[in-house]
């Protein structure tokens, strides 16, 4: 099989990156700093890059503020949140500020971030009833509730090789490597391309990717350097390969 390797930038919006102010609402500490690694690696000839995005509804499960006191505080409260189609199966999430709502700033991808050069954009976390921290779909499994069409997407390519990115490193990062790797990917995360909401989390992070198959790479490894150094490759092309020849970059 030949190797086809996609980029997948995770979240890099607004409300993930400082300053905190009218944006930043839910800002993992140095989250920008890590755009120009990934503006260079958008020039690498991957077969497909993709961007996700959070893209929540005011009333979302996750956001505190639609939760009633005591138990509604940001980044310390948890909700256990049961499958709407399987009321046994369960899920425990924790409650955060509202971040990432449909058709505000805080929502957009940053405007460092080179979207010219992505050919895709998933929104993922739009079901109000569910956590959707991977680019994949919701934790649940029987059945998942919302499915995103990235490993589809993803198939429909050829792709052999995920290569993750973005934001943040032990919540939306690792559920969707971990999900990549599950689909049948070979997954790489570039470590130094991505910043965590708790650094001393990362340990933890680490060990479970080792206990799927994920590997945690540096931005000067060998694996991207085989990517770097293939052919180039034109958009038109990539969109062939995905058959979205004529879509915009943001469908």
């Amino acid at each position: 099989m030949s190797f086809k390797p996609a980029l997948v930038i995770v979240d890099v919006q607004e409300d993930f990156c400082p300053p905190v102010g009218q944006n930043g609402a839910l800002a993992v500490a140095e989250g920008r700093d890590i755009v120009p690694a990934i503006n260079e690696f958008l020039e690498y000839p991957f077969t497909l890059k993709v961007a996700t995005k959070d893209f929540h509804p005011r009333d979302h499960i996750s956001f505190a503020s639609n939760h009633s006191a005591p138990d509604n505080k940001p980044f310390e409260s948890t909700f256990v949140i049961a499958n709407p189609h399987n009321p046994e199966e369960k899920q425990e999430t924790r409650l955060w500020p509202d971040h990432c709502v449909q058709g505000t700033k805080g929502s957009e991808l940053l405007p460092e971030l080179h979207v010219s050069k992505v050919d895709h954009v998933v929104e993922k976390g739009q079901d109000k009833r569910v956590e959707m921290y991977s680019a994949f779909g919701d934790p649940f499994k029987s059945p998942c509730v919302a499915k995103s069409g990235l490993a589809e997407t993803l198939r429909k390519a050829g792709i052999t090789d995920v290569y993750v990115v973005g934001l943040a490193g032990d919540y939306c990062v690792k559920h969707t490597a971990i999900d990549a790797q599950k689909e049948g990917f070979k997954t790489w995360v570039v470590g130094d391309a991505t910043r965590a909401v708790d650094p001393s989390a990362m340990e933890g992070v680490h060990r479970e990717y080792g206990e799927v198959g994920v590997t945690v790479i540096g931005k000067d490894d060998a694996q991207l350097k085989k990517v770097r150094d293939q052919p180039k490759r034109t958009q038109e092309q990539n969109a062939k390969d995905t058959g979205r020849a004529g879509e915009s970059v943001l469908d």
